[in-house]
């Protein structure tokens, strides 16, 4: 697998990632999820000409990507989705590897659903911890603020965070 930016050429491909990563949320009754759209071309070209968007390679063809930026002197996961077909094989984790790594290997935060298996219980496993209330710095406050007015709060949502991993810095 290659992890690095994705052309231009390829922003299409991102969006039908979160397309196919969003018909799981189906099963658990959050349609709504699956019914999303995805970023925007031009979204997705602000993060890919920031050098914040990655895509993760199989056979020249992008099977998953993440979206970062920087929120309260974190690298902030604001999206990351790989390919059902691909899940499960370590691809969301090596791009938050990767991201934490070119965001100068600074703690890694990001907001997710709390009880979807694949979301919070998954970041957990890969050394994410649950951030309370008094723990959120003003810009996250403003991205989970941004999510309520979205009515993403329609299910139980957390702020996780990361401290650096060592082999990543």
């Amino acid at each position: 697998m290659i992890i690095e930016v994705p052309t231009e050429a390829e922003l299409s491909a991102l969006r039908a990632i979160e397309r196919a990563a969003g018909e799981p949320f189906r099963a658990l009754g959050m349609a709504p999820v699956a019914d999303d759209e995805p970023p925007s071309l031009a979204r997705l070209r602000e993060y890919q000409q920031a050098g914040r968007a990655l895509a993760a390679y199989e056979d020249d063809r992008p099977i998953g990507y993440l979206l970062w930026e920087p929120v309260d002197g974190c690298t902030h996961v604001e999206q990351v989705s790989v390919h059902p077909d691909h899940a499960r094989r370590g691809v969301g984790r090596a791009l938050i590897d990767r991201a934490e790594r070119d965001g100068g290997a600074v703690p890694v935060t990001l907001t997710t659903f709390a009880e979807v298996p694949w979301n919070a219980p998954y970041y957990a496993r890969i050394g994410f911890r649950v951030l309370g209330e008094g723990e959120l710095g003003p810009e996250l406050r403003a991205v989970r603020a941004h999510e309520v007015e979205l009515g993403l709060d329609r299910w139980p949502r957390v702020a996780m965070r990361r401290e650096p991993c060592r082999h990543t810095a």
